[in-house]
């Protein structure tokens, strides 16, 4: 940690995530016209790492909808994907194998597409075939870079996600609060967390947030460069309770909502009593009251903060993915 008690940040990360109010609004208002859907019954999310991010959080937002909605991190379009089918690509860089094999697979099956990357080989791919591509820039890295696509994207899909103005619009204003909470040098939501967690945290989530918690699993395993592990609570309750009753360096985290279900509140304060009971020390992460953008952004934004402030007691620069380019080098399109 440096003297003032930030973490240590020499690629530069912690500035960005500082400026992600201001991204997400300049994203929203320049972005794209709202696409033509008429017609569309299947919508298809395909993204991997930051880029899938964007798609759980889009599945969590049309999950009230009457619209059937699939996410894919991989190789294959599914079957049932066909003209009636938008297949929404994104790719920060452009360049990801996979996502681009999908969007060529959707091309070939007539589906429409529209796809948003920073430029890189999916920008050409779409120029040659004709195909829609939004052009959003990078900001440092594909994870900080989340706000930037999530809001193009609002943008250019508002007559399918349906996703008020007036929510996106709190959305950001949240955001502002929560920034005032992660940045602050008194008590502060994220360092707090930061330094109670250790060993390898399990993130406990109800349906609805399952994007927050695989983004926090994810931020924890780039930033901090440590193992985590996810469970929904009520899968829980039929098998990764048991892991409990032997000795564990894990530590368990709650993520809970206003909103929850009343079936998932009765599960929430059944695993309190019983970590209660075994001495198992346990933190609880909770949502911020309004739109389910709103809690999902501030959930993220939140999550991806603590694993900064981790990274930083835990010595190393959230930055670098080494491995990660050690893959991706030895991994070809086409």
């Amino acid at each position: 940690m440096s003297p003032d008690g930030k973490p240590q940040d020499h690629g530069g990360m912690r500035r960005t995530y500082d400026a992600w109010p201001e991204m997400a609004a300049g994203a929203y208002r320049d972005g794209p016209d709202a696409l033509d859907v008429d017609g569309i019954n299947h919508v298809v999310f395909a993204g991997m790492g930051g880029s899938g991010a964007l798609g759980d959080l889009a599945v969590a937002l049309m999950s009230g909808l009457d619209m059937h909605v699939s996410i894919v991190k991989g190789y294959n379009l599914p079957r049932t994907a066909d003209a009636d089918t938008l297949v929404v690509c994104s790719s920060v860089s452009g360049n990801t194998a996979e996502t681009l094999t999908v969007l060529s697979k959707a091309a070939a099956a007539s589906c429409r597409t529209v796809s948003f990357s920073s430029g890189g080989q999916m920008e050409i791919y779409c120029g040659r075939n004709s195909l829609p591509h939004h052009t959003v820039e990078a900001r440092h890295s594909p994870r900080a870079s989340f706000v930037s696509f999530l809001y193009t994207m609002l943008s250019a899909l508002d007559r399918i996600t349906k996703v008020p103005r007036t929510d996106v619009a709190e959305s950001i204003r949240s955001m502002e609060r929560t920034r005032d909470a992660v940045t602050a040098e008194g008590p502060n939501p994220a360092r707090d967390l930061a330094g109670w967690l250790s060993g390898i945290p399990v993130v406990y989530y109800p349906w609805g947030f399952k994007a927050a918690a695989t983004r926090f699993k994810n931020s924890l395993q780039e930033n901090a460069k440590t193992h985590a592990m996810t469970e929904d609570v009520l899968e829980a309750s039929h098998n990764g309770i048991v892991a409990w009753e032997s000795a564990s360096p894990a530590r368990p985290v709650l993520i809970q909502g206003p909103d929850d279900n009343p079936k998932t509140k009765e599960r929430w304060r059944v695993f309190e009593e019983y970590f209660g009971a075994r001495a198992i020390p346990y933190r609880t992460v909770r949502a911020v009251d309004g739109h389910i953008l709103t809690k999902l952004v501030n959930l993220v934004y939140l999550l991806d903060y603590t694993t900064i402030y981790l990274a930083g007691m835990r010595g190393v620069d959230p930055t670098p993915v080494d491995s990660i380019d050690f893959v991706r080098e030895r991994t070809a399109y086409g």
